[in-house]
Protein backbone atom coordinates (compact mmCIF):
# COMPACT_ATOMS: atom_id res chain seq x y z
CA UNK A 1 0.00 0.00 0.00
CA UNK A 2 0.98 3.58 -1.07
CA UNK A 3 0.06 5.25 2.85
CA UNK A 4 0.45 4.98 6.45
CA UNK A 5 -3.02 4.83 6.74
CA UNK A 6 -4.07 1.08 7.14
CA UNK A 7 -6.72 0.08 3.94
CA UNK A 8 -10.19 -0.11 4.00
CA UNK A 9 -11.56 -3.18 3.07
CA UNK A 10 -14.92 -3.59 0.70
CA UNK A 11 -16.56 -7.14 0.93
CA UNK A 12 -18.76 -7.86 -1.91
CA UNK A 13 -21.45 -10.61 -1.08
CA UNK A 14 -21.37 -11.65 -5.01
CA UNK A 15 -18.85 -11.63 -7.69
CA UNK A 16 -21.33 -9.34 -10.06
CA UNK A 17 -20.63 -6.93 -7.60
CA UNK A 18 -17.24 -7.34 -7.08
CA UNK A 19 -16.47 -6.74 -10.61
CA UNK A 20 -18.16 -3.83 -10.28
CA UNK A 21 -15.86 -2.98 -7.79
CA UNK A 22 -12.73 -3.75 -9.48
CA UNK A 23 -13.85 -1.60 -12.24
CA UNK A 24 -13.52 1.36 -9.97
CA UNK A 25 -9.99 0.24 -8.23
CA UNK A 26 -6.24 1.61 -9.84
CA UNK A 27 -2.82 0.22 -9.24
CA UNK A 28 -4.52 -3.35 -8.64
CA UNK A 29 -2.52 -5.99 -7.37
CA UNK A 30 -3.84 -9.21 -6.30
CA UNK A 31 -3.05 -11.36 -3.19
CA UNK A 32 -4.25 -14.97 -2.77
CA UNK A 33 -4.42 -15.74 0.74
CA UNK A 34 -6.98 -18.88 2.44
CA UNK A 35 -8.19 -19.52 -1.43
CA UNK A 36 -9.43 -16.55 -1.92
CA UNK A 37 -8.18 -13.44 -3.91
CA UNK A 38 -7.78 -9.94 -2.02
CA UNK A 39 -7.53 -7.30 -4.42
CA UNK A 40 -5.71 -4.16 -3.27
CA UNK A 41 -5.68 -0.83 -4.69
CA UNK A 42 -6.69 2.77 -4.73
CA UNK A 43 -10.15 4.34 -4.90
CA UNK A 44 -10.57 8.24 -4.15
CA UNK A 45 -7.39 8.56 -2.78
CA UNK A 46 -7.81 5.68 -0.39
CA UNK A 47 -6.03 2.66 -0.05
CA UNK A 48 -8.64 -0.06 -0.60
CA UNK A 49 -8.80 -4.23 0.01
CA UNK A 50 -11.52 -5.65 -2.19
CA UNK A 51 -12.59 -9.16 -1.67
CA UNK A 52 -15.38 -11.66 -2.60
CA UNK A 53 -16.67 -12.76 1.07
CA UNK A 54 -18.06 -16.16 -0.14
CA UNK A 55 -21.49 -17.92 1.69
CA UNK A 56 -22.59 -18.16 3.98
CA UNK A 57 -21.81 -17.43 7.87
CA UNK A 58 -18.41 -19.63 8.25
CA UNK A 59 -17.30 -18.43 4.96
CA UNK A 60 -17.50 -14.95 5.48
CA UNK A 61 -15.86 -14.89 8.69
CA UNK A 62 -13.18 -16.44 7.56
CA UNK A 63 -12.71 -13.73 4.60
CA UNK A 64 -13.34 -10.81 7.81
CA UNK A 65 -10.35 -12.62 9.57
CA UNK A 66 -7.97 -12.89 6.81
CA UNK A 67 -8.68 -9.00 6.26
CA UNK A 68 -7.63 -7.81 9.73
CA UNK A 69 -4.97 -10.75 10.20
CA UNK A 70 -3.00 -10.42 7.24
CA UNK A 71 -4.09 -6.83 5.39
CA UNK A 72 -4.26 -4.70 9.09
CA UNK A 73 -7.84 -3.30 7.95
CA UNK A 74 -8.94 -0.37 9.44
CA UNK A 75 -12.44 -0.71 8.57
CA UNK A 76 -14.93 -3.08 6.85
CA UNK A 77 -18.15 -2.25 4.63
CA UNK A 78 -20.44 -5.08 3.56
CA UNK A 79 -22.53 -4.85 0.28
CA UNK A 80 -24.35 -7.25 -1.12
CA UNK A 81 -28.26 -8.29 -1.67
CA UNK A 82 -30.73 -9.19 0.92
CA UNK A 83 -34.30 -10.42 1.20
CA UNK A 84 -37.01 -7.76 2.49
CA UNK A 85 -38.87 -8.35 5.40
CA UNK A 86 -39.55 -5.11 7.10
CA UNK A 87 -43.29 -3.86 6.62
CA UNK A 88 -42.29 -1.31 3.69
CA UNK A 89 -39.11 -2.63 2.93
CA UNK A 90 -39.73 -3.02 -1.19
CA UNK A 91 -37.47 -4.47 -3.58
CA UNK A 92 -35.03 -2.17 -4.95
CA UNK A 93 -34.88 -0.63 -1.55
CA UNK A 94 -31.65 -0.14 0.53
CA UNK A 95 -31.25 -1.06 4.09
CA UNK A 96 -27.83 0.32 5.94
CA UNK A 97 -27.38 -2.25 9.22
CA UNK A 98 -28.00 -0.50 12.53
CA UNK A 99 -27.08 -4.29 14.33
CA UNK A 100 -26.91 -8.07 13.22
CA UNK A 101 -28.29 -10.79 14.60
CA UNK A 102 -28.30 -14.87 13.74
CA UNK A 103 -31.48 -16.03 13.10
CA UNK A 104 -30.35 -19.58 13.38
CA UNK A 105 -28.47 -19.73 16.48
CA UNK A 106 -30.06 -21.84 19.10
CA UNK A 107 -28.07 -23.11 21.62
CA UNK A 108 -31.15 -23.58 24.08
CA UNK A 109 -31.81 -24.49 26.76
CA UNK A 110 -28.06 -23.63 27.73
CA UNK A 111 -28.46 -20.04 26.27
CA UNK A 112 -31.65 -18.10 25.31
CA UNK A 113 -32.55 -18.21 21.58
CA UNK A 114 -30.38 -16.52 19.12
CA UNK A 115 -28.05 -15.27 22.02
CA UNK A 116 -24.10 -16.10 20.95
CA UNK A 117 -22.65 -18.38 23.50
CA UNK A 118 -20.22 -16.97 25.75
CA UNK A 119 -20.80 -13.23 24.48
CA UNK A 120 -23.94 -12.70 26.62
CA UNK A 121 -25.49 -10.53 23.40
CA UNK A 122 -27.94 -11.87 20.40
CA UNK A 123 -27.27 -8.52 18.70
CA UNK A 124 -23.81 -6.83 17.17
CA UNK A 125 -23.66 -3.39 16.28
CA UNK A 126 -22.71 -1.64 13.53
CA UNK A 127 -20.51 1.15 13.87
CA UNK A 128 -22.95 4.57 14.23
CA UNK A 129 -20.61 6.90 12.07
CA UNK A 130 -20.04 4.98 9.37
CA UNK A 131 -23.01 3.72 9.18
CA UNK A 132 -24.67 7.50 8.64
CA UNK A 133 -21.97 8.02 6.33
CA UNK A 134 -23.13 5.29 4.18
CA UNK A 135 -26.58 6.15 4.86
CA UNK A 136 -25.82 9.39 3.48
CA UNK A 137 -24.20 8.04 0.64
CA UNK A 138 -27.07 5.92 -0.33
CA UNK A 139 -29.65 8.65 -0.20
CA UNK A 140 -27.80 10.57 -2.75
CA UNK A 141 -27.76 7.16 -4.98
CA UNK A 142 -30.77 6.67 -4.76
CA UNK A 143 -32.05 10.34 -5.90
CA UNK A 144 -31.23 9.72 -9.31
CA UNK A 145 -31.85 6.07 -10.13
CA UNK A 146 -32.66 6.59 -13.52
CA UNK A 147 -29.44 8.23 -14.36
CA UNK A 148 -27.67 5.76 -12.38
CA UNK A 149 -29.26 2.46 -14.22
CA UNK A 150 -31.49 3.40 -16.91
CA UNK A 151 -35.00 4.08 -17.76
CA UNK A 152 -35.65 0.19 -18.76
CA UNK A 153 -34.04 -1.05 -15.54
CA UNK A 154 -35.88 1.16 -13.75
CA UNK A 155 -39.17 0.14 -15.54
CA UNK A 156 -38.43 -3.07 -15.19
CA UNK A 157 -38.66 -3.72 -11.50
CA UNK A 158 -40.76 -0.75 -10.61
CA UNK A 159 -38.10 1.67 -8.77
CA UNK A 160 -39.61 4.42 -9.01
CA UNK A 161 -39.43 5.72 -5.88
CA UNK A 162 -36.45 3.66 -3.62
CA UNK A 163 -36.02 4.14 -0.09
CA UNK A 164 -33.29 4.07 2.89
CA UNK A 165 -34.05 1.86 5.89
CA UNK A 166 -31.70 1.69 8.44
CA UNK A 167 -32.10 -1.11 11.54
CA UNK A 168 -31.68 -5.17 12.03
CA UNK A 169 -30.78 -7.24 9.06
CA UNK A 170 -30.84 -10.53 10.24
CA UNK A 171 -28.08 -13.96 8.58
CA UNK A 172 -28.27 -17.36 8.63
CA UNK A 173 -27.07 -20.29 6.22
CA UNK A 174 -30.11 -20.54 4.45
CA UNK A 175 -31.18 -18.73 1.59
CA UNK A 176 -34.96 -17.89 2.74
CA UNK A 177 -37.04 -18.14 -0.64
CA UNK A 178 -40.27 -19.45 0.70
CA UNK A 179 -43.43 -17.23 1.71
CA UNK A 180 -43.80 -19.74 4.93
CA UNK A 181 -40.64 -19.33 6.11
CA UNK A 182 -40.00 -15.41 6.00
CA UNK A 183 -43.71 -15.33 7.89
CA UNK A 184 -42.01 -17.42 10.78
CA UNK A 185 -39.26 -15.21 10.68
CA UNK A 186 -41.12 -11.97 10.59
CA UNK A 187 -43.05 -13.56 13.62
CA UNK A 188 -39.62 -14.81 15.66
CA UNK A 189 -38.25 -11.38 15.12
CA UNK A 190 -40.98 -8.90 14.22
CA UNK A 191 -37.92 -5.77 14.23
CA UNK A 192 -35.62 -7.19 11.49
CA UNK A 193 -36.10 -5.43 7.96
CA UNK A 194 -33.91 -7.51 5.68
CA UNK A 195 -32.44 -11.26 5.90
CA UNK A 196 -29.12 -12.87 4.32
CA UNK A 197 -26.17 -15.58 5.13
CA UNK A 198 -23.17 -13.28 6.04
CA UNK A 199 -23.19 -10.59 8.03
CA UNK A 200 -23.70 -11.30 11.47
CA UNK A 201 -20.69 -13.34 11.05
CA UNK A 202 -18.55 -10.44 9.92
CA UNK A 203 -20.42 -8.41 12.80
CA UNK A 204 -19.07 -10.70 14.89
CA UNK A 205 -15.58 -11.31 13.54
CA UNK A 206 -15.24 -6.66 13.64
CA UNK A 207 -16.68 -6.73 17.56
CA UNK A 208 -13.83 -9.67 18.21
CA UNK A 209 -10.99 -7.10 16.89
CA UNK A 210 -12.59 -3.52 17.39
CA UNK A 211 -12.73 -2.73 13.70
CA UNK A 212 -15.59 -0.36 12.49
CA UNK A 213 -17.95 -2.43 10.75
CA UNK A 214 -20.87 -1.16 8.74
CA UNK A 215 -23.27 -2.80 5.81
CA UNK A 216 -25.56 -1.91 2.96
CA UNK A 217 -27.70 -4.33 1.15
CA UNK A 218 -30.08 -3.96 -1.51
CA UNK A 219 -33.44 -5.35 -1.58
CA UNK A 220 -33.77 -8.18 -4.26
CA UNK A 221 -36.83 -9.72 -3.36
CA UNK A 222 -39.39 -10.50 -0.51
CA UNK A 223 -37.75 -13.61 0.53
CA UNK A 224 -40.80 -15.13 -0.16
CA UNK A 225 -41.87 -17.79 -3.22
CA UNK A 226 -40.56 -15.05 -5.85
CA UNK A 227 -37.50 -14.86 -4.50
CA UNK A 228 -35.67 -16.56 -7.15
CA UNK A 229 -37.26 -15.05 -9.83
CA UNK A 230 -34.97 -12.59 -12.69
CA UNK A 231 -32.04 -12.42 -9.42
CA UNK A 232 -29.70 -12.40 -12.06
CA UNK A 233 -30.71 -9.94 -13.98
CA UNK A 234 -31.62 -7.65 -11.01
CA UNK A 235 -28.09 -8.09 -9.93
CA UNK A 236 -26.10 -7.34 -12.95
CA UNK A 237 -29.35 -4.36 -13.38
CA UNK A 238 -29.78 -2.86 -9.87
CA UNK A 239 -27.48 -4.72 -6.92
CA UNK A 240 -24.20 -4.21 -8.60
CA UNK A 241 -25.04 -0.74 -9.65
CA UNK A 242 -25.70 0.46 -6.59
CA UNK A 243 -23.21 -0.76 -4.23
CA UNK A 244 -20.07 0.34 -6.90
CA UNK A 245 -22.44 4.00 -6.62
CA UNK A 246 -22.86 3.81 -2.82
CA UNK A 247 -19.33 3.33 -1.96
CA UNK A 248 -18.00 5.50 -4.53
CA UNK A 249 -19.99 7.99 -3.34
CA UNK A 250 -18.71 7.02 0.22
CA UNK A 251 -14.73 7.30 -0.34
CA UNK A 252 -15.62 10.78 -2.20
CA UNK A 253 -16.68 11.98 0.64
CA UNK A 254 -13.74 11.09 3.23
CA UNK A 255 -11.37 13.54 4.04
Amino acid sequence: MSSIKPPLAIISAMEGELRAVLGQLTHQKKVSVGQRDFWLGHWHGHDVVAVLSRIGKVAAATTATALVERFGVAEMVFTGVAGGLGAGVAVGDVVVASHFLQHDMDASPLFPRHEVPLYGRSHFDTDERLGSALALATQAVLADTVGLLGAQAVQEFSLTAPQLHRGLIISGDRFVCSTSESAALQRALPDALAVEMEGAAVAQVCHDYGIPFAAVRTISDRADDGAHHDFNRFMDSVASRYSAAIVSAWLRSRP
